[in-house]
C-alpha cells in the first residue's frame, strides 16, 4: 500500500510538471466524454482574452480593456491590454464590449423539480440530465444542492461532472433533508429524535455528502443533535426552518439560514416551541412587521453576532407575486410541454388575485437582506428551483442577480454575493469566486455589461469551467422540452 501510495504521489507530480508545457496539457480536454465534447467552443492549450471589461467579484468596479491569459485550467495572468501581451501561440479572443465575471457560486440549488399535480401527494423528481446543463450554460460554475430528495444520484452526478462523463457545474452535495415529523412530501425521512438525527449526520457524511440542511418541522434536540455531529465532522448545517426561530437557531450554533425574512416564524403571535406554524399566519405575520423596527433589527444584529450567514432566494418569492411577467420564451421552451402548460396556469391563477400580499413580502424580504449587509452580515445566493415551475435551474440565478439589483445593492455587490461570498462559505476561496492570478479559471463571457445594466446578465455567451469554454447557448438547446421528464 504504502508503495502504491507513493507511485501516485509520483504520477501526480509528474503531471504537474509536465503541465507546465502547454501542449502537453491541452491533452486533457480529450479525457471528456464525446456527450461532453460536443458543448466546448474553446479548448486550447493557452487561451487570451483580450479587451474584455473585467468585473473580478470582489465587489470592486469593472475594469475596462483587461486581458486575461488563461493557461492549464488556471488564471495565469490579468491585466490591463496595453501592459498584457497575449502569449506566442495563444489563442486570441477578441471581447471588445464583452464583459467577464466569476462563475457564479449558487447556494441555494437542487437537482428536482416538482412532479405537478397528477399525485395525490406532493411527489419531487430528479432533473439529472437538464439541470447541470442549464446550470453550467447560465454560469454556475459551482453550487450547494441546498437539501437532496436523491442524494445517492447527486453523488453520481458529481462523480461523473468531475470525472468529464457530464456537463454541468462543481457540485457541493448536501445531504437529505433533515426533516421532523409532519413533513408534506414522501421525498423526505422524518426524524424520530435526536438519536436519528445524529445517525442520518453520520452515514451521509461517511456517504460523501459535504454538508447539511435542516427542514420545516425538526425539533430543538434534534437540530441540536445534527450540528453538534456536523461540527464534529468540520462541515456545515443551513436550515429552512419553521419549527425552529432564526435567534432559537443561531443560539443552537446552526450556520446558514435559507430564505431570509420569510421564513422566520419567532414574531408570530402565540408561537409554539417546535410547532410549525401555518404559512398563511407567518405571511400574515411578516406582512405586517416594520423590517426597520425593533423585533427584525434586533434578529439582524443576533445573526451578525452569531456569524450566521443567510441564502437570499428571490426568484421563487417572486414566482408568486401577481403581474409579473412570465417566463421568457427560453426558460418555456426547456419545460416538457405539459410542464409549461401546467406552469402558465398556475401564473394565470396568480395574476387575477387582488389582495395578495406577496408584493409588499417581497420588498420586506429584499430590505431584509440589505438591512443585513449593511449590519456585516453574509449574504450568499440561489434561486431554490422548486415552486411551480417559474424558477429554473440556471435562469433563475440569473434572475437573482437582477432582484440583488433592485433591492438596492449595485450590480458589482451583486456579483460579489453570488461569488466571492458562496466561495468563502465553501471553504473554496483561494481556488474559485473571484478572478485573479492563479484562480481557477471559472469565467462567465457576457455580451453586454452588467455594471451598467445587471439585466445583460442574461446574455451569457460562454463559461469557463478550468479553462474550458462551454457554448451556453448549444447547452441551454440540448434540453429543449426536457425540464419535467429528466
Amino acid at each position: 500500500m504504502r508503495w502504491i501510495r507513493t507511485s501516485a504521489f509520483f504520477v501526480a507530480m509528474l503531471f504537474i510538471i509536465f503541465c507546465s508545457a502547454p501542449q502537453l496539457c491541452a491533452q486533457s480536454i480529450s479525457a471528456l466524454a464525446p456527450g461532453v465534447r460536443e458543448f466546448v467552443k474553446v479548448s486550447a492549450p493557452m487561451v487570451a482574452l483580450i479587451h474584455v471589461r473585467v468585473i473580478d467579484g470582489t465587489g470592486s468596479a469593472a475594469r475596462e480593456d483587461q486581458t486575461i491569459i488563461i493557461s492549464d485550467g488556471k488564471i495565469q495572468s490579468i491585466g490591463d491590454s496595453a501592459t498584457t501581451p497575449a502569449p506566442s501561440g495563444a489563442q486570441v479572443l477578441d471581447f471588445t464590449g464583452k464583459t467577464v465575471i466569476p462563475g457564479l457560486v449558487g447556494m441555494h440549488e437542487h437537482m428536482f423539480y416538482p412532479a405537478g399535480g397528477r399525485t395525490a401527494v406532493a411527489l419531487y423528481n430528479e432533473m439529472g440530465f437538464s439541470f447541470p446543463r442549464l446550470y453550467l450554460a447560465c454560469g454556475v460554475t459551482s453550487l450547494r444542492t441546498t437539501g437532496s430528495v436523491e442524494p445517492y444520484t447527486d453523488l453520481e452526478l458529481k462523480k461523473l461532472i468531475d470525472e468529464g462523463k457530464l456537463a454541468g457545474p462543481k457540485i457541493h452535495v448536501t445531504g437529505p433533508y433533515l426533516e421532523g415529523a409532519g413533513s408534506y412530501t414522501p421525498n423526505m425521512h422524518e426524524l424520530t429524535g435526536p438519536e436519528d438525527a445524529s445517525r442520518t449526520v453520520n452515514y451521509w457524511a461517511d456517504e460523501g455528502v459535504t454538508s447539511f440542511k435542516a427542514y420545516m418541522h425538526i425539533t430543538r434536540a434534534e437540530l441540536a443533535a445534527a450540528i453538534d455531529d456536523v461540527h464534529k465532522r468540520h462541515l456545515k448545517v443551513t436550515g429552512h426552518l419553521c419549527s425552529i426561530g432564526f435567534k432559537e437557531a443561531a443560539a443552537l450554533g446552526i450556520d446558514n439560514l435559507e430564505h431570509g425574512l420569510m421564513v422566520d416564524t419567532e414574531f408570530d403571535p402565540g408561537k409554539t416551541s417546535d410547532v410549525c406554524p401555518s404559512q398563511q399566519l407567518t405571511a400574515q405575520t411578516l406582512a405586517e412587521i416594520d423590517v426597520e423596527g425593533p423585533q427584525v433589527q434586533d434578529t439582524i444584529r443576533n445573526l451578525v453576532a452569531h456569524h450566521v450567514a443567510v441564502t437570499s432566494t428571490l426568484p421563487v418569492f417572486e414566482t408568486f407575486v401577481p403581474n409579473q411577467p412570465p417566463l421568457e420564451r427560453r426558460v418555456i421552451d426547456a419545460l416538457l410541454p405539459e410542464a409549461a402548460i401546467a406552469y402558465l396556469g398556475t401564473r394565470s391563477v396568480i395574476g387575477q388575485q387582488t389582495n395578495s400580499p406577496w408584493p409588499a413580502l417581497l420588498k420586506k424580504e429584499m430590505q431584509f437582506e440589505y438591512d443585513f449587509v449593511k449590519a456585516g452580515g453574509v449574504l450568499l445566493a440561489g434561486e431554490d428551483p422548486t415552486g411551480y415551475g417559474g424558477d429554473l435551474a440556471g435562469f433563475g440565478d440569473q434572475r437573482e442577480l437582477e432582484l440583488l439589483v433592485q433591492a438596492g445593492f449595485s450590480p458589482a455587490e451583486a456579483i460579489h454575493i453570488y461569488t466571492e461570498n458562496g466561495a468563502r462559505f465553501l471553504g473554496k476561496a483561494a481556488r474559485v469566486g473571484t478572478l485573479a492570478t492563479g484562480k481557477q479559471a471559472d469565467i462567465v463571457v457576457i455580451g453586454g455589461d452588467p455594471s451598467k445594466n445587471i439585466g445583460d446578465i442574461e446574455k451569457t455567451e460562454l463559461v469557463f469551467k478550468d479553462g474550458v469554454g462551454y457554448d451556453s447557448a448549444k447547452l441551454i438547446a440540448s434540453v429543449r422540452d426536457s425540464v419535467g421528464l429528466h
